[in-house]
């Protein structure tokens, strides 16, 4: 199973100049090939459904080689996460584009909500689980809480026709506990609770049973109110900590 029709992407955004960018991707390049292991990469390309090459690192091993390659380079201002970002997003292997999200999220404070087109593109580019959803949580996540105004933005994303971005709607908010928009979590929950593919109703239980640490109640009650209307494995997911 490779990657659908749901897949595609627009335009490529235009890459920045970066100084710092170029210093990093020669780095990154040189330090994650070399410890590049055929055998493994074989079998992660195959647990990943066969949706991109990789190189065979263990997150251990790709998360302390990361940290040689930003030894002693300095803080990076948003043109240079841009720039990291859409260039590790044009090498074939997956590790790069697991740099780059950790980048981005250890990073999210220097964006502005004029990121919010890259992270669309990098949300849709070749798209699975392993990046979109740390790309939801962290980065499209921390743009919304920083300008609020983008909250329209997630309203359009919640009926786009690209499963992914909608599934980025659905988990933006998930690390926000209290600070919530409960009517937004749960209205888009109801806008897609029809949706065929496995993936939104995973996210829609996923999002659901995360809130459900801060208020297991509301949860409760707005699993029982649209039960007729949310899948079984919504809420099935919704409720695996609450009980109904």
């Amino acid at each position: 199973m490779g990657v659908t029709a749901s897949g595609t992407s627009g335009a490529r955004p235009e890459v920045p100049n970066s100084v710092l960018a170029d210093t990093l991707l020669a780095r990154l390049t040189a330090a994650y090939a070399a410890a590049a292991d055929p055998q493994r990469a074989a079998s992660m390309r195959a647990y990943m459904k066969d949706v991109a090459p990789f190189l065979g690192l263990t997150t251990p091993d790709r998360r302390a080689l990361s940290r040689t390659v930003l030894l002693d380079t300095p803080p990076p201002k948003e043109t240079d996460c841009t720039a990291v970002a859409l260039r590790c997003w044009a090498l074939p292997e997956r590790e790069y584009r697991y740099f780059a999200v950790d980048h981005l999220q250890r990073h999210v404070r220097q964006l502005t909500s004029g990121f919010l087109p890259v992270a669309r593109y990098l949300v849709s580019d070749v798209p699975w689980w392993d990046t979109v959803d740390a790309l939801a949580a962290h980065v499209v996540g921390g743009l919304v809480a920083a300008d609020p105004k983008l909250k329209a933005d997630m309203d359009a994303w919640i009926e786009d026709d690209d499963l992914w971005v909608a599934r980025t709607a659905l988990l933006h908010q998930l690390r926000r506990k209290d600070a919530t928009d409960t009517e937004r979590l749960f209205g888009y929950c109801v806008r897609q609770a029809g949706h065929p593919d496995f993936f939104i109703r995973k996210a829609i239980g996923w999002c659901l049973r995360e809130y459900a640490k801060t208020d297991p109640e509301a949860v409760r009650e707005f699993v029982a109110r649209e039960r007729t209307r949310l899948s079984p494995l919504s809420v099935r997911e919704a409720l695996k900590n609450i009980g109904p």
